[in-house]
């Protein structure tokens, strides 16, 4: 567990950054709910169960997925209604054609994260932190990739992170990425026929930066250097539309 000082500062950042988003970015919520519902036919915001860490007191078997803490996110509404309705729980990709016009704007800047700045304010999440996933998700996720529930010990998901301002949308590793040299390593390691451009790839390469960012939590003037860096870098992030 991060230290007290670290814990401390960190949930005070993020109180005051979610009450001033909050305040800034709420007046425009009612323009964005009116682009989505001319958009598209359902619900204006999207909520749904994410993994928000592991269970306490739970020990993790091999061979068999980890069990989660759960809490429900809420976004803008991104996707058709029905998107799931053929496929069950699938991650998201990059230019999705589950998608909605509207939608593919409001990804592109990250403008449907700004209701989770409502999860920050409650204690639910972080500014920065680990993508959230969907338990089930993770469930599958955990058996494929070695060490991947780590990312969520005594580190609550983030509205941002590491890995989502080094990273394209989906962690696929970029050729000026820090990660690129690495790349014949990290994609498709045990080189499987027929697996190659698999989503667990990208996603081995978000877990580095994840796990990274779990490590800077053990030294605090690590953690508010990175943290700092990543807060940064985020608004630029949502102007350009790079990143995740």
């Amino acid at each position: 567990m991060p230290p007290l000082s670290v814990r401390i500062v960190k949930r005070t950042i993020d109180v005051v950054a979610s009450v001033v988003g909050l305040v800034i970015t709420g007046p425009f919520f009612p323009l964005v709910a009116c682009a989505i519902a001319l958009d598209s036919r359902g619900p204006v915001f999207f909520r749904q169960q994410r993994a928000k860490g592991l269970a306490r007191g739970v020990p993790i078997e091999p061979g068999r997925p980890p069990v989660c803490t759960e809490f429900t996110i809420i976004k803008f509404r991104t996707m058709r209604q029905d998107a799931e309705a053929k496929t069950g729980a699938v991650l998201a990709t990059e230019n999705d054609p589950r998608t909605t016009r509207v939608g593919r704007l409001l990804r592109k800047t990250r403008i449907d994260e700004l209701p989770q700045l409502w999860n920050v304010l409650k204690g639910d999440m972080s500014l920065v932190g680990p993508r959230p996933e969907r338990p089930e998700i993770i469930a599958n996720l955990a058996l494929a990739i070695p060490f991947f529930e780590e990312r969520m010990r005594d580190v609550k998901p983030g509205l941002t992170g590491i890995a989502q301002v080094h990273l394209g949308y989906t962690g696929a590793i970029g050729e000026k990425s820090a990660l690129a040299p690495f790349r014949h390593d990290l994609q498709n390691p045990f080189k499987l026929e027929g697996a190659e451009g698999a989503l667990a790839d990208d996603l081995r390469a978000k877990l580095l930066y994840d796990l990274a960012y779990a490590a800077s939590l053990e030294r605090f003037s690590v953690f508010l250097r990175t943290e700092l860096a990543v807060l940064i870098r985020t608004p630029w992030i949502m102007v350009s539309g790079t990143g995740h």
